[in-house]
């Protein structure tokens, strides 16, 4: 597969958090139907990565693609559209705590263009039905358990038939077994949809389970490790 084919790719691209250089020379690309995670300890770059493909963090030296988009020198008017090509899942849920479940959904399309009341009651249903939570409309977030807060963060991420979905800690503020489910929803939107997923965790219980690629953030660089190399790193068990 070529480049041009990569939904995201990054070619000797230095990883900034701030003023500060966290990770050099990342050379990263992530295909259709991909699942990526990126691992390592706090406070390697992990995020920092994240923050990049989303065009939050700037990309000084080195090239970065997201969706499309050249992320050097993105424009500020053309990052509402790069996010709309992707969708984001923070640890943290990141949910309107003032409004429904329906609402916060609502609220989204509309904001990124949808004008057709139909058509997004359509596809508010359609996505809760995806992540499980489509008796879940009216609640309001505080009604919700973590995990399914988290499962209507993921529905949130669906609405604009994302290429990929970007996961930062998606299972961090859960259980063992509220982010198993989390897993298997994320897995089961992977592999049935084909949607990408750039995952960042720390636990390495998660990325045993649930296999995939795997990129390892360590000494100021982040570099994929093989299907059969042991992975020498503290992460959380």
């Amino acid at each position: 597969m070529s480049d041009k084919d990569s939904i995201i790719s990054f070619k000797d691209a230095d990883i900034v958090n701030g003023e500060a250089t966290v990770i050099y020379g990342l050379d990263m690309d992530v295909y259709p139907g991909d699942f990526v995670y990126i691992v390592g300890k706090v406070g390697t770059g992990k995020t920092s990565i994240i923050r990049t493909i989303i065009a939050e963090n700037p990309l000084y030296k080195g090239s970065g693609k997201a969706c499309g988009f050249e992320l050097a020198g993105i424009k500020d008017k053309d990052i509402p559209y790069l996010r709309r090509k992707m969708g984001v899942v923070f640890q943290d849920f990141q949910l309107l705590m003032d409004r429904s479940v329906e609402d916060n959904l609502s609220f989204v399309l509309k904001a990124t263009g949808w004008k057709d009341q139909e058509a997004m009651d359509r596809k508010i249903t359609e996505v809760l039905k995806a992540v499980g939570m489509e008796l879940k409309a009216h609640k309001m977030p505080h009604q919700l358990s973590g995990g399914e807060q988290q499962r209507i963060a993921i529905a949130r991420s669906l609405l604009n038939d994302p290429e990929v979905i970007i996961a930062d800690e998606p299972t961090g503020n859960l259980d063992n077994e509220t982010a198993d489910g989390i897993m298997r929803l994320l897995t089961g939107i992977n592999r049935e949809k084909g949607t990408a997923i750039v995952m960042v965790t720390h636990n390495r219980q998660i990325f045993e389970k649930y296999p995939g690629r795997v990129m390892v953030c360590k000494d100021e660089t982040c570099t994929e490790q093989g299907p059969d190399e042991a992975i020498d790193l503290e992460l959380t068990i």
